[in-house]
């Protein structure tokens, strides 16, 4: 439902620190941040809206007495954690801009930012982050003047938050921290999220109050929840679907947030809190599908055969739902009786029996995990959008949705398709352009303020988004023939086997592929089969999974024209991860890296012989 809180304004009018000044008036006692009281420990640390409130006062004091101004950007790489959260609030109630860097992000990558955004202060977690940024400090070319470390057993010579926020309990002064927040404007700079890099070095996108406020209004108004409700916030700051779901929109909501530090928790984190809301991206989405379907295959036939009548009932619901039908009485008791009987016992086994909204974005999400959760009665509203539009452009909800779309714009967001299918956005949400080194922005509109998303796409007639892929990354073969590699790449994964694949092509007269196993299922298929392994690498050459790989492959392509087919491809014995390179922090595909990392390897598959596979 549609949040009934009082707005202090007019949406277009709004500012996150009035949103904090209400929640603290009016909703000060209800929970606001929470997380582990020590890692691995079963107790929670709680705050109120008050209390938020309070030392997010404090912090700015300390940040200021750091010299820290209005319009200054600051920068912050830590996980999930309440200083990072504080500090980020802190500093906007000061006018000046937090910029969050992904905890995976090489030494180059840091530098490019660090000169970029002209940031003198960065605040980091510990060791680990100490190692990549020290060496800033003594680099020229870089404004980098000051660290403050989260872990003060790490922070050697160099400041820590503890101190920085005695400093600031000191110097807070009531009348001077009212005073500058009610400054801030709903045109000025709320944060600046810099782009994962897919092709290049990543570009910092300015973001405003106005951008993000309405956006979380907007999204308020398509998302069905309870008011006050827990957000399960792991996925990195740096990512504008966490900073949209995990700060601004809470804000908004006097919602409750809770930490997980360790994204690797989160699994555990929703079994023991059970949320009605969960986002993922979708290889969140694949990687839980992949451990249910390792479960399953255990179970009894019997068991098996009782889940997949009660998946045939939830799917069968869910399609005269999409359809806009009414559900007829006779099916929606027989669910309900599914529901309660089979599905929701496992589902409260893993924590997800209590999920009214579940939603993925960030990139297509496979059909066959779309539906795969469908057969659990849980209906993933996918999305789609950009850091550039502030988050999401289309979304789909309880009331329209279409699984495999991206769902119907937002309010206030126009779209329209060039002629080549390349997907145009306009609207207030939309950003005002790309930062440059000296402070101003490159526009990245036209005349007409049409906002080119590099997303290619089509248009129903009931205004769905059908998402087909990115306009560069496009395969164009040397017969002239256009190919999606996602669309190929999203066909073989279906086969639970296989966990990440990368298509190539373009200039070429036939697609290859390489194949990564699925690290979770992989293991279980194997030891259903009674396959004994002792790694990942030597599984991936047994030649029992190499024929079913085989096979794969053989009913992907049985569903693709000619030009989209795999003729030749190579199994791979590592995963792809951000920390090796082939994937962003935000766990995108980079193409150029995986080719250039495996370039004799392409090659040597177009130099076989290429007979038909």
């Amino acid at each position: 439902m549609t949040t009934k809180l009082r707005l202090p304004g007019r949406p277009e009018e709004l500012t996150l620190p009035a949103l904090l000044a209400r929640n603290a008036a009016e909703y000060g006692d209800l929970p606001a941040l929470s997380w582990r009281t020590a890692p691995g420990s079963p107790d929670w640390t709680t705050l109120g809206w008050a209390e938020v409130r309070r030392r997010v006062a404090v912090l700015a004091a300390g940040y200021a007495a750091l010299g820290v101004e209005r319009g200054d950007h600051v920068l912050i790489m830590m996980g999930n954690r309440p200083e990072h959260w504080l500090s980020d609030l802190a500093l906007v109630h000061l006018g000046a801009v937090p910029v969050t860097v992904y905890g995976t992000s090489a030494p180059g990558q840091i530098a490019h930012i660090a000169r970029h955004s002209r940031a003198r202060l960065a605040l980091v977690e510990g060791a680990r982050e100490l190692a990549r940024w020290e060496p800033l400090l003594a680099d020229p070319s870089v404004p980098l003047q000051r660290l403050v470390v989260a872990d003060a057993a790490d922070a050697g010579g160099h400041g820590t938050y503890a101190s920085l926020y005695a400093s600031g309990a000191r110097r807070h002064r009531a009348d001077a921290f009212e005073k500058s927040w009610q400054e801030t404007r709903p045109e000025d700079p709320l944060t600046v999220v810099y782009t994962s890099g897919t092709t290049g070095d990543p570009k910092g996108v300015r973001l405003t109050h106005r951008n993000i406020l309405l956006q979380s209004v907007r999204l308020d108004r398509r998302v069905e929840l309870p008011e006050h409700a827990e957000h399960i916030c792991y996925l990195p700051f740096a990512h504008i679907a966490e900073r949209i779901l995990g700060i601004y929109l809470p804000l908004l909501r006097a919602a409750h947030v809770r930490m997980v530090a360790d994204p690797a928790a989160v699994a555990a984190a929703v079994r023991e809190l059970r949320p009605v809301q969960f986002f993922g991206v979708p290889r969140v989405w694949e990687k839980l599908a992949a451990s249910v379907r390792a479960v399953l295959a255990q179970l009894p036939a019997g068991q098996r055969e009782a889940i997949e009548a009660a998946g045939d009932l939830a799917r069968t619901r869910a399609g005269h739902r999409e359809r806009g039908e009414a559900v007829p009485a006779a099916l929606e008791a027989s669910y309900a009786r599914a529901k309660e009987q089979v599905l929701d016992p496992l589902l409260g086994l893993a924590g997800l029996d209590r999920l009214l909204w579940t939603a993925s974005a960030t990139a297509p999400m496979p059909i066959d995990v779309v539906r795969f959760w469908a057969g659990w009665g849980i209906t993933i509203m996918d999305a789609w959008g950009l850091t550039e539009t502030s988050g999401v452009c289309t979304v789909n909800s309880p009331d329209a949705f279409r699984l495999g779309s991206v769902g119907r714009p937002i309010d206030g967001l126009e779209l329209r398709l060039a002629e080549d299918g390349e997907i145009l956005a306009r609207g207030e949400t939309v950003f005002g352009g790309y930062l440059r080194p000296d402070g101003s922005l490159e526009p990245a509109h036209d005349a007409d303020g049409w906002f080119p998303t590099g997303d290619v796409g089509r248009l129903d007639g009931d205004g769905f988004l059908w998402l087909t892929d990115r306009k560069k990354e496009l395969i164009i073969t040397s017969n002239g023939k256009n190919v999606s590699p996602a669309l190929v790449e999203n066909t073989v994964k279906e086969h639970p086997l296989i966990g990440q694949a990368m298509v190539h092509g373009d200039g070429r007269s036939y697609l290859v592929a390489l194949l990564v196993l699925d690290a979770e299922l992989a293991p279980a298929w194997a030891a259903a089969r009674g396959i004994e392994a002792a790694s990942p690498a030597e599984l991936a050459r047994h030649p029992a999974v190499r024929e079913e790989i085989a096979r794969a492959v053989e009913a992907a392509n049985a569903r693709l024209n000619r030009t989209e087919q795999i003729k030749r491809y190579r199994l791979l014995t590592e995963e792809w991860g951000p920390e090796s390179g082939e994937l962003t922090p935000s766990l995108k595909l980079r193409r150029r890296v995986v080719r250039e990392k495996y370039a004799a390897l392409i090659e040597d598959l177009y130099a076989a012989p290429h007979e038909a596979p």
